[in-house]
């Protein structure tokens, strides 16, 4: 028997047996369900969402998807998203500039750390363009299965072309994720230049563990799932979290430094209510 928990405005939980499945909500079904202006609900809804699953017993494997197969997870990222980004008010002025990033970044820290920190196996369902939040959101999970041609981009530094009106530090996790998935040099192209990839090229990389197409996602997760559950809860989560470890050190070394620098640039924006792409000297007035 499985049940569902509605009380998520920006994502929806599945229980089935052991095995719970998180969906997240693109940016448009935010839109037409009545969600929040700004993307910060949607971040820490799901740190909540994670949260209560790690303590519940009953649940032994997580996986989080998107809501729709082939539509973009989580966060907006294509050149006609751009709309939605004017439309959720960020680089509005504001007498309380920090309130609607404050959410954010907290549901950030919460997400990653629930991930990292879960002792159990968390599996990405990468149905869809797996853009900022939700390529980060990829990278924290243990393993990952996606969507042979999905667009796997951080699209902080991507200016308009990926969704964003402006280019920012990366600070949701791809800063904090990517040094640990790619060589030095390809994750500074990947980070400052909004590098994009398909799931297919970075399955060939040896990035991620499997790209396929759509009609084989399921079965390839599923597969994933069984064999989990074939062995030990505790032998699963003590190899967890050993093998997190080094992630774990990584994400409190880096993540509160670019969420703050993220933060800057957008108060930067909003301050001068000028787009920092024009920003392009130090000297700039």
């Amino acid at each position: 028997m499985s049940s569902s928990q509605p009380e998520y405005a920006n994502l929806e939980v599945e229980l089935s047996k052991e095995v719970a499945t998180i969906r997240l909500f693109n940016p448009r079904q935010r839109m037409a369900r009545g969600g929040s202006r700004t993307t910060g609900d949607a971040h820490f809804e799901l740190g909540q969402a994670l949260g209560r699953l790690r303590e519940d017993d009953s649940v032994r494997v997580v996986i989080i998807t998107g809501s729709q197969d082939g539509e973009p997870l989580a966060m907006a990222g294509r050149p006609e998203d751009a709309e939605l980004y004017k439309r959720s008010g960020v680089g509005e002025k504001r007498d309380r500039l920090s309130d609607p990033l404050w959410k954010a970044f907290q549901g950030i820290r919460l997400t990653h750390q629930a991930i990292i920190e879960m002792e159990k196996p968390v599996i990405a369902r990468v149905n869809g363009d797996a853009v900022g939040f939700a390529q980060s959101v990829m990278f924290a999970c243990d393993l990952i299965v996606a969507w042979e041609d999905a667009r796997i981009v951080d699209h902080h530094m991507g200016m308009a072309q990926t969704g964003l009106p402006f280019g920012v530090v990366p600070g949701d996790g791809g800063a904090c994720f990517a040094p640990l998935y790619m060589s030095p040099a390809k994750a500074m192209e990947y980070l400052l230049l909004a590098k994009e990839y398909t799931a297919g090229e970075l399955a060939r990389a040896g990035t991620i563990n499997y790209a396929v197409p759509m009609a084989q996602l399921d079965a390839v997760v599923n597969d994933l799932v069984a064999r989990l559950l074939e062995r030990s809860a505790y032998a699963l989560a003590l190899t967890k979290r050993v093998a997190k470890r080094q992630m774990a050190e990584h994400m409190n070394l880096t993540m509160d430094a670019s969420n703050g620098y993220e933060w800057v640039n957008f108060l930067h924006y909003m301050s001068t209510g000028q787009d920092v792409r024009h920003l392009g000297r130090f000297d700039a007035k």
